[in-house]
């Protein structure tokens, strides 16, 4: 018996040609954003690439292992919490035993924050995912939901005189921005011709972390690790007939996709300098949810194409709805806090009617190429036992 082998020969002077592209386009997008809309628009371009961090996060849990999860944001709460007692004055003011040794306030540096920030959320994932190894479907989406709102309410609770912790629904304020070795990103900065201030700085920033999390999320998915969770979300019980471990694998999801929450809200609270329980409300979970979904499950550049477009998509309608109201109509009818949600949602719709599998699917593969393409097509004699 014979076979035809087709060896993969991937395409990689086009992917580093792309690759290129895309970066000299992101380096030069704050400036674009600057020129179209002011600094508003940088400042949601930084928030973007928060939202992709978020987003490759849920989709090693969601779109790698096929565990849904509706209270991912938990574990960036989990994250900015950490960044804000850890980098302001709050546990000293309110705990006279961490005054007595601190003073001046914990003041840890950003690295540091960042790596305990990651540490916590990984433990708030295997809390989450510990007890619930044997649910699946929609008993697993209805306990992490829970998981996230328990989270937040927690949050909003630990506020009290005699025990403030996170000083309840009044928030947090004054947290540290971001300062990685005595270079602080809360400042302008002149080369040559140009001025970059603090939110061109944290843009760089937020990309070079979101490209190091593309690139974990890469050798992830090709790792004997990855494959166990593709094996895991195809068919859990023909994964464990193959002798896969589902509850470490399981534990290892929910732990690493939390540790990426984790390090995005320590960066949000940085850039924020404030934060609240109501940041990190269930409607956030269903927005990084519909990211991940949206751009296509289990494909990391379409996860980063679908945190661009629904962090985007609501800003550009909020600020066209109603001057193409008064173009059309003469006065605006609707006001565009009611209509933009409408929309916003037309178009999702739209989107999975007509691209089901995302605006940016997993390629297919095919296992053999059509042998009368015209293609050589190397035949290797196989042995039949």
């Amino acid at each position: 018996m014979v076979a035809t082998e087709q060896p993969f020969v991937g395409n990689s002077k086009k992917s580093i040609i792309g690759i290129v592209i895309c970066l000299a386009f992101m380096m030069v997008l704050p400036f674009i954003a600057q020129a179209v809309g002011g600094m508003t628009w940088v400042r949601i371009a930084d928030q973007a690439l928060l939202y992709v961090m978020l987003a490759l996060g849920l989709n090693i849990v969601v779109g790698f292992a096929g565990l849904l999860d509706l209270g991912y944001i938990a574990f960036y709460a989990v994250g900015a919490y950490a960044a804000a007692l850890l980098t302001t004055p709050h546990l000293s003011e309110n705990f006279a035993g961490i005054l007595a040794m601190f003073p001046d306030g914990l003041n840890t540096p950003f690295v540091a924050v960042m790596v305990i920030a990651a540490i916590l959320a990984a433990i708030a994932g295997i809390m989450l995912g510990a007890p619930i190894l044997k649910l699946r479907g929609d008993y697993l989406a209805l306990v992490t939901l829970g998981f996230g709102e328990i989270i937040r309410i927690f949050m909003n609770n630990l506020g009290k005189d005699k025990f403030n912790i996170t000083n309840g629904p009044r928030g947090i304020n004054g947290v540290e921005p971001v300062s990685i070795f005595g270079f602080s990103f809360d400042q302008t900065i002149h080369i040559g011709s140009l001025t970059l201030t603090r939110e061109f700085l944290y843009f760089y920033l937020f990309l070079a972390l979101a490209m190091f999390s593309m690139f974990i999320c890469y050798r992830l998915q090709n790792s004997r690790l990855g494959r166990a969770w593709m094996a895991l979300r195809e068919d859990d019980i023909a994964a464990r007939a193959m002798g896969i471990n589902l509850r470490n694998i399981k534990l290892l999801a929910f732990s690493l996709g939390a540790m990426f929450g984790g390090v995005a809200g320590s960066l949000f609270a940085a850039f924020q300098g404030f934060i609240s329980p109501e940041s990190f409300s269930f409607m956030e979970s269903i927005a990084i949810l519909t990211m991940v979904v949206l751009g296509g499950l289990g494909h990391i550049p379409g996860v980063v194409l679908g945190a661009f477009v629904i962090t985007a998509l609501p800003e550009i309608l909020r600020y066209t709805i109603e001057p193409l109201q008064k173009a059309i109509f003469g006065q605006i009818y609707i006001d565009s806090a009611v209509l933009r949600p409408l929309i916003l949602g037309l178009c999702m719709v739209s989107v999975m009617l007509f691209r089901p599998k995302g605006l940016w699917p997993k390629p297919e593969r095919n296992d053999k190429k059509d042998v009368d393409s015209g293609e050589d097509v190397k035949v290797t004699p196989i042995e039949v036992l």
